[in-house]
Order: C-alpha cells, then sequence, then structure tokens
C-alpha cells in the first residue's frame, strides 16, 4: 500500500483473472491498438508473464505487463490513464517490475518505446535503461507518418563473468 497525493490509499497488485476486464479497458483508453481481456490473460496470469496493476480508491488507474524466461524478461505494455499521470504511477509500477524481474533471477529487461514519446523515454532513461536498437516506421499513427520504436535494455543482474578458476 501506498498514500497517494491526495492522501487516500493506493497499490500495486498483482494482476488477476478478476482484473483482467478491468486492464483491458485501461488499455484501451491508453493506446489505439485495443487488446482483449484473452490476451491479457495470456500475458499476466501465464506461467512465462506477470501483470501488475495501480489501484487507487479501487479504481485501476495504471498497470505494467511483462514476460520472462531465464535469459530475458520483457515489458510488453505499460499505461497510465490520462488524469492519473504525471503522478508517479508509471515509475512506482515499472519498479515494481524491475523488482519482480529481478527476483526471477532474469538478467536485463527490454521494453520498446516510440522515438517520439518524450516522456516515457526520460522515465526509461531515469530507471537505467539504454538504447541498443532502432526499429524504423514500427508504430503506425493514424493520419500520421510512421514513428521508430527504440528497443532499450536495462541489465537487472550481472552476468556470470565465465571466468573459471
Amino acid at each position: 500500500m501506498r498514500e497517494s497525493a491526495a492522501g487516500a490509499q493506493a497499490s500495486i497488485e498483482t494482476v488477476r483473472q478478476t482484473d483482467l476486464a478491468a486492464v483491458a479497458a485501461l488499455h484501451a483508453r491508453c493506446f489505439d491498438e485495443r487488446w482483449q481481456p484473452e490476451l491479457i490473460a495470456r500475458i499476466a496470469v501465464g506461467p512465462a508473464g506477470f501483470g501488475l496493476l495501480w489501484r487507487h480508491e479501487e479504481e485501476t488507474q495504471g498497470f505494467v505487463l511483462c514476460r520472462t524466461n531465464d535469459a530475458r524478461g520483457e515489458v510488453l505494455s505499460l499505461g497510465v490513464a490520462p488524469g492519473a499521470r504525471k503522478r508517479g504511477i508509471a515509475r512506482a509500477l515499472m519498479t515494481a517490475a524491475i523488482d519482480a524481474v529481478g527476483e526471477r533471477g532474469v538478467p536485463a529487461l527490454y521494453l520498446e518505446v516510440a522515438e517520439d514519446n518524450a516522456a516515457a523515454r526520460h522515465l526509461y532513461r531515469t530507471l537505467g535503461f539504454a538504447q541498443i536498437r532502432r526499429r524504423p516506421g514500427y508504430y503506425a499513427r493514424p493520419e500520421a507518418e510512421t514513428v521508430d520504436a527504440l528497443t532499450l535494455r536495462r541489465v537487472i543482474v550481472p552476468a556470470a563473468s565465465g571466468c573459471s578458476g
């Protein structure tokens, strides 16, 4: 539980089956491409993935959806309700996701971000992510040119040195 700026309780919780419709609805408010509850379920409640949500006064205001394997973790989607942005929710969710990936012993976390999303790029940079690749024209925008995707990585657990003694 966290105390929000307004003094009411807010919390980061694991996405459960009962949260799928709320996460899908929030995803639809945040992105042009809508994800159905079934897709979110395969990510958030499947064996290789997890989802976290930010709930304030019983309202889902943010989420992060991730998947992992032994070699890497990947943030598949991060969204915050338009009216709840610039309050530290995305940072709190990403910090919790980084911690969750670290607890799984995964050495790195990856994500993609639109090159024109300055706020997200700033957040990721301050959380230790660095650009490793560019995907030209990856994001299609309604009535606009495509936008490049930047692939970012954050080292979570130092890889074994490979030295033998």
